[in-house]
């Protein structure tokens, strides 16, 4: 059986962390003099000694919290940056950036609610599976959303045998099949991607993102650049980092009079969106972004931050309904210049 929850690290002596730290700084910074290494490991050891007092006096969930980043951070998988931990630190326990709530988050595929259509204009069918939810949408062959949950592991797992093919979903009325794909110039880009919940939930739970209920046509170019590296930062990075977070993706459609189709039949979306939430200490925040077919193979992503409530405008849904109204108009409006 996988975890259900994120596991805990152990509590760490303050000064074993301390010293991590030190040693990931000194082993990772670019050689020069020995002068300067002597400045550098003095103005270092200075911040680690007034970080450790911080440390002292946190509450024993913080410092655990700490200490598994810190644990993270050498596994080199999970690609954990030191300025990564230094900026979480004050985001998470100084700055904090993050909407009150009384929505406890649990354990749940979705946060705060299911989506809700406002101005989306066709049914949608709810499906179930073990580790990921979707909103379908017979009229348009495609998902509208798809929410789901990953959590942190202490040691890499090797993901099940990727299944051989996609499967046709006897939930669905529209009944797509692998075939409409074939030759199309599109790739069946997943929504709840196979890696995540396979690695989380098992070899059941990652076949079920082969339905094709869980599927929209994108351009190999961003199924396998953009696309695919916010999804291996948010499984890898981001839970190391946060413990869990909350996704909600799904395709932004044009209007229907400039509808492409594939073989006149599945919708060809010219962007998506991808929405990150994480909840902490009684307060929740989100990251949401929109990235076009035709984005660049690789390179940054934060040129495609936006706002959920954009996200809503554009695609016609309403996110996060159980969270208190001004909650979720707070929570909504938020837009990062960077990426966490």
């Amino acid at each position: 059986m996988p975890p259900r929850r994120p596991p805990s690290s152990s509590n760490v002596n303050v000064l074993d962390l301390v010293l991590q730290l030190i040693t990931a700084i000194l082993g990772s910074g670019p050689g020069g003099t020995r002068r300067a290494a002597s400045v550098r490991f003095g103005l270092l050891t200075l911040c680690m000694v007034l970080l450790s007092g911080w440390f002292l006096f946190q509450t024993p969930d913080r410092r655990r919290e700490v200490a598994r980043t810190v644990s993270n951070y050498q596994q080199q998988h999970k690609r954990i940056k030191l300025s990564e931990i230094l900026w979480d630190i004050w985001t998470l326990y100084v700055h904090r950036p993050f909407v009150p709530t009384n929505v406890k988050p649990g354990e749940g595929i979705v946060f705060a609610g299911e989506p809700e259509r406002t101005t989306f204009p066709h049914e949608l069918r709810t499906l179930h599976n073990q580790a990921y939810t979707v909103g379908y949408c017979d009229d348009l062959c495609d998902p509208a959303w798809v929410c789901y949950r990953v959590f942190d592991l202490e040691k890499r797992v090797v993901p099940p045998k990727r299944p051989e093919g996609f499967f046709v979903d006897p939930r669905t009325a529209a009944r797509v099949e692998p075939g409409d794909y074939t030759s199309s110039g599109y790739d069946r880009g997943h929504m709840a991607p196979n890696y995540a919940i396979g690695t989380r939930f098992g070899a059941q739970a990652q076949e079920e993102t082969f339905f094709m209920s869980n599927v929209c046509p994108q351009r190999h170019r961003l199924n396998a650049g953009l696309w695919k590296d916010l999804e291996t930062r948010i499984v890898d990075n981001y839970t190391g980092r946060y413990g869990q977070v909350w996704v909600i993706a799904g395709p932004v459609f044009a209007p229907e009079d400039r509808l492409q189709r594939l073989r006149g039949k599945v919708p060809i979306p010219p962007s998506f969106y991808m929405i990150v939430v994480h909840s902490h200490e009684g307060g929740v925040r989100a990251e949401a972004f929109i990235i076009d077919q035709e984005a660049p193979v690789h390179g940054s992503i934060d040129g495609y931050l936006t706002s959920v409530g954009e996200i809503e405008h554009r695609t016609g849904l309403n996110f996060f309904p159980k969270l208190e109204r001004d909650a979720q108009a707070r929570l909504e409006a938020q837009t990062n210049s960077s990426a966490w």
